[in-house]
């Protein structure tokens, strides 16, 4: 090889390990990552990629030989006495399969091997020593081989216990956890963050480590810390032989093991983990960035033993990113069904997650004041599930000096009308009830499942209908004619007639329903009940007055607001004045909760029922009296369980909530 290639190598493997220290600086000490972890993947695959083809070029300080970030001098350092390592990667199946071959190889054998998968949290690695039963000491991954002491800051996570319990306690035991934060609770500590004026976290791993690295205790213990073991490093008393048993025998010391770990005797086993989280990594109460796939027998995994950085026992299978980095090229304003001005992003097209995103909300003026964000940075973009891809944070140290601030407009974007933010609020909104973006929207928030269920109006229809002119409001529904519908596009007489027919049978819907339909802001499903209840008939709720709402039990004085300006409204007014003409019956509800079978009892629903959908079982419940949430809570009286339900049924167990299955439910209604 000529000396002029390999000067060239030399050169880009130093710049890569530069790039990779600082990036590992900025993760694992200021808590402050400037590029996603896909991008970060993708440097360290280049750098040890470069490093296996030509060895002699490594050296004992790169960033492969070691795992996470010199310590901070902020706190004492603690040195590990197993290192704790990083895990390798894989994004494909077929870097599974290389890895399972390796796994073969090593241990010189075809048969098959016992593995393990488990979910991968996206937290702060920690490690725990216990003497004699009692903790003594916490600290931080660090660079592997010595991290941070923390330990007052670990004492004040609830999940860790200072004691361990059971008959088998280990004379010393050292085990390795994850500590995360909930994405629920993450959203309020950033909200009381902003309401302080003080600075957000860009994702709940980064909370999770600035929680736990504050130099006051106080602070940490305010935050909403959890942990999970995943492993053990060293271990005397006790004999583990696996790590299935290592899990069960955690449990039993009073130690949270890691969940969802699963048997796999095959590779296939393993496919259809991993399949079947990704499609539940929405559900769950924490980020999870992939499956953790190790070897379940710990004398196979000596045997096999670890590289510099990682073992070669264990591999993290990742999921498809759901941050990149991308540069913002525009800033359009969108009007929403309540005439809420939204600022969203154009950006420069980046795949986030497998899908390629080019637009990606701002929130609102507020939050993009709160974040610095300008036209021409580049920023951070999250997306996760059906949620509209959102900008995390933008990247100051990548500014040129030509970004520009943006503005919020002073009248609509789509009408023209004056535009307000209301006190307290942090939106601006369209006064234009008529605005053709808030109807059109309006129209398809009337028509779904959840509102007046017209089956068959679906978005592209009601598209269609608004675009061509037989809808201008909510209430033209009511008024259409089946010829009107036979010249859209793929709609002949018969559809067309089946539409007319739904939109026929809706005018029955209940009031609670109806209420929900008309698009009220900050009145949800539960409300929109909670005021048919209270107040019967549509008139009376319409007549009623500011006090009288805000006395309401669940109505706080923001939604007695809103209601109360909505029904003020005279086009509000006029609106259900042309559905009553259109035939919508605004059925009044009778008070009988009391008397009915589930009269002050609540549930939450999970899984799949064989008899009915969710929605229907809700109806039902609601029908007898009851109330049904989709979040669980300690005042939760039933979670019914149906076919492969989700993290609700421990969080239910946790919770100490009963938990009964369908046939239960089926008795309960009977």
């Amino acid at each position: 090889m000529s000396s002029k290639v390999l000067k060239e190598v030399s050169i880009r493997i130093q710049e890569l390990r530069s790039r990779i220290n600082y990036h590992n600086y900025r993760y694992y000490i200021l808590d402050d990552p400037e590029i996603s972890d896909a991008q970060y993947d993708r440097l360290m695959r280049e750098l040890r990629e470069l490093e296996r083809k030509f060895p002699a070029l490594i050296t004992p300080d790169s960033p492969t030989q070691r795992a996470g970030a010199l310590p901070s001098k902020t706190f004492d350092p603690v040195p590990h006495t197993r290192p704790m390592l990083s895990l390798g990667n894989a994004f494909d199946r077929n870097e599974v399969e290389e890895w399972m071959e390796r796994v073969g190889r090593g241990l010189g054998t075809r048969e098959k091997i016992e593995l393990v998968a488990e979910p991968k949290l996206d937290g702060c690695a920690v490690e725990l020593i216990y003497e004699r039963g009692l903790l003594v000491r916490g600290s931080t991954r660090g660079d592997g081989m010595v991290g941070e002491d923390v330990t007052w800051n670990l004492k004040t996570i609830k999940d860790i216990p200072a004691r361990l319990k059971g008959r088998h306690v280990p004379d010393y035991l050292e085990v390795r956890g994850e500590v995360y934060m909930e994405l629920g609770k993450f959203e309020q500590l950033n909200r009381r963050q902003a309401e302080k004026g003080e600075k957000l976290f860009a994702n709940p791993r980064n909370a999770a480590a600035g929680s736990l690295r504050q130099l006051d205790p106080k602070v940490t213990a305010s935050r909403p810390l959890n942990i999970f073991i995943y492993d053990v490093g060293r271990i005397r008393g006790v004999e583990l032989e696996s790590h299935l048993r290592m899990l069960k025998a955690l449990n039993e010391l009073g130690l949270r093991a890691i969940g969802r770990a699963e048997f796999c005797e095959s590779l296939e086993e393993v496919f259809e983990y991993y399949d079947r989280l990704t499609e539940e990594r929405e559900k769950l109460p924490f980020e999870v960035d992939g499956i953790v796939l190790k070897v379940n027998r710990f004398d196979l995994r000596q045997k096999l033993g670890a590289r510099t950085r990682e073992p070669r026992w264990a591999v993290a299978y990742k999921f498809p990113p759901r941050e990149e980095v991308t540069k913002i090229i525009g800033i359009d304003v969108q009007v929403g069904r309540t005439g809420t001005l939204t600022p969203v992003a154009k950006l420069e097209p980046v795949r986030v997650g497998g899908v390629t995103i080019s637009r990606a909300t701002l929130h609102n003026e507020d939050q993009m004041a709160e974040k610095d964000i300008r036209i021409g940075d580049y920023v951070v973009v999250r997306r996760a599930g059906d949620v509209i891809p959102e900008v995390v944070k933008p990247i100051p140290g990548r500014r040129t000096g030509k970004e520009r601030r943006f503005k919020m407009p002073e009248t609509c974007p789509v009408c023209g009308a004056d535009v307000v933010r209301p006190e307290g609020e942090a939106a601006r909104r369209c006064t234009n009830i008529s605005c053709p973006a808030q109807v059109e929207r309006w129209i398809k928030h009337f028509a779904s499942r959840a509102a007046m269920d017209i089956e068959g109006l679906g978005p592209k229809l009601i598209d269609q209908l608004f675009d061509r002119g037989p809808l201008k409001e909510v209430s033209d529904l009511y008024f259409l004619k089946k010829e009107q519908l036979m010249g859209l596009e793929r709609m002949a007489e018969k559809s067309a007639q089946n539409i007319i027919d739904a939109i026929e049978a809706s005018k029955d819907r209940p009031l609670g329903r109806i209420i929900y339909a008309l698009g009220i802001r900050h009145v949800g499903e539960h409300v929109a009940e909670v005021l048919a209840e209270e107040f019967e008939t549509i008139d009376a709720l319409m007549k009623a007055r500011l006090e009288e709402l805000e006395e309401i039990h669940e109505i706080g004085p923001i939604v007695a607001g809103t209601v109360y300006e909505f029904f003020r409204n005279e086009g509000s007014r006029k609106i259900i004045k042309k559905l009553k003409e259109g035939g919508v019956k605004f059925q009044a509800v009778k008070k009988s909760a009391a008397g009915r079978k589930l009269s002050g009892l609540s549930f939450v629903f999970t899984g799949t029922l064989s008899s009915m959908s969710r929605d229907e079982a809700q109806v039902r419940v609601k029908e007898l009296g009851g109330k049904a949430s989709s979040s669980l809570s300690a005042k939760t009286d039933y979670l019914v369980a149906g076919a492969e339900p989700g993290s609700k049924l421990t969080k239910a167990e946790n919770l100490r909530v009963k938990v009964i299955n369908e046939k239960d439910f089926l008795e309960l209604i009977r």
